[in-house]
């Protein structure tokens, strides 16, 4: 058992100290890596030392001025971080459906969306996970690039992805309809879009400002005009508060007015035109290895954002 253990231990020791360097450099100093891994700079120097005995080679230039990765060292750091990546892949796989999230999942989603139809979704991830924690965060318009360094796992996205280099996993898509309050229209009948053009406005600035694009739902025709808003707004609730006030016509998602519509709150003018679904995406970046906290948040989405946003 003995002589199992010891290339055993060996070998869990090398990588420990693999990952110890990969950290000081990403890190950019001994001391930023001792504070992110919770122990101490003398630590991080002793483990540094070591892993440059067991092989026989400088890693790390440091100086008053700072430190630099020796050819030796940069040939280590770019081969440890796809070991590293190689072994967290290999765990994944042995571990398979049997492991069980534990942590802290950090998720950004759209204010409406996130408040609304999302919820369900994270209650069942809740459920399911008991071991999981969930930081919920909502925001409508932000680059994914600012929450990658705050330990962002990923984010819901409605709309068009701007940022190619990222994994934009498709969920559902989200029907859109043009609405307003019985008041506006005071008995006139809306049967074309130059009488709808002709009546005010509001509009969600997220998607639409000054001109509404809408298209046939038989023929596929599409058709353009220009909108002066009464009220502008980036917040959909915002927009089906005014919509209910009889402040002007709005083009809303469908979950958000359905209820509205169906207690006649609101009508739905020109039914045969509506405005392009909006795609709905769970966005993170690429990784060779994801944890099971993000897999399994990953299928319980894939699996009921199509039903809660026909719901």
């Amino acid at each position: 058992m003995k002589e199992l253990l010891g290339p055993l231990a060996a070998a869990g020791d090398r990588i420990d100290l693999l990952q110890t360097f990969v950290r000081i450099v990403d890190a950019g100093s001994l001391s930023a890596a001792a504070a992110q891994l919770g122990t101490t700079q003398p630590t991080m120097s002793r483990r540094l030392q070591a892993l440059e005995k067991l092989l026989g080679v400088r890693l790390l230039q440091r100086s008053t001025h700072g430190m630099r990765l020796t050819e030796d060292g940069n040939r280590c750091y770019e081969g440890g971080k796809a070991l590293l990546a190689s072994w967290a892949a290999f765990e994944s796989d042995l571990r398979g459906a049997r492991e069980e999230p534990d942590g802290v999942l950090r998720v950004v989603a759209p204010h409406a969306f996130g408040q609304e139809r999302l919820i369900g979704p994270l209650a069942e991830y809740l459920q399911q996970y008991p071991r999981m924690r969930v930081e919920w965060l909502l925001h409508d318009d932000v680059l994914l690039d600012d929450y990658i360094a705050a330990g962002i796992d990923c984010a819901i996205q409605v709309g068009s992805i701007r940022d190619t280099s990222l994994v934009a996993l498709p969920l559902a898509t989200v029907p859109r309809i043009v609405a307003a309050a019985p008041a506006l229209l005071h008995g006139r009948a809306v049967s074309d879009l130059a009488a709808l053009a002709a009546l005010p406005w509001l509009a969600l600035r997220t998607f639409y400002k000054t001109e509404v694009s809408l298209q046939h739902s038989l023929s596929g025709a599409s058709q353009r005009f220009a909108i002066q808003p009464r009220l502008s707004t980036d917040s959909l609730y915002a927009l089906r508060s005014a919509m209910l006030q009889g402040l002007g016509v709005g083009i809303a998602s469908s979950w958000v007015v359905a209820e509205d519509i169906a207690a006649g709150r609101l009508v739905q003018l020109v039914p045969d035109w509506q405005a392009a679904p909006l795609p709905i995406h769970l966005v993170y970046p690429y990784a060779r290895f994801y944890p099971a906290r993000l897999r399994r948040f990953i299928d319980i989405m894939r699996t009921a954002l199509p039903k809660v946003i026909m719901a």
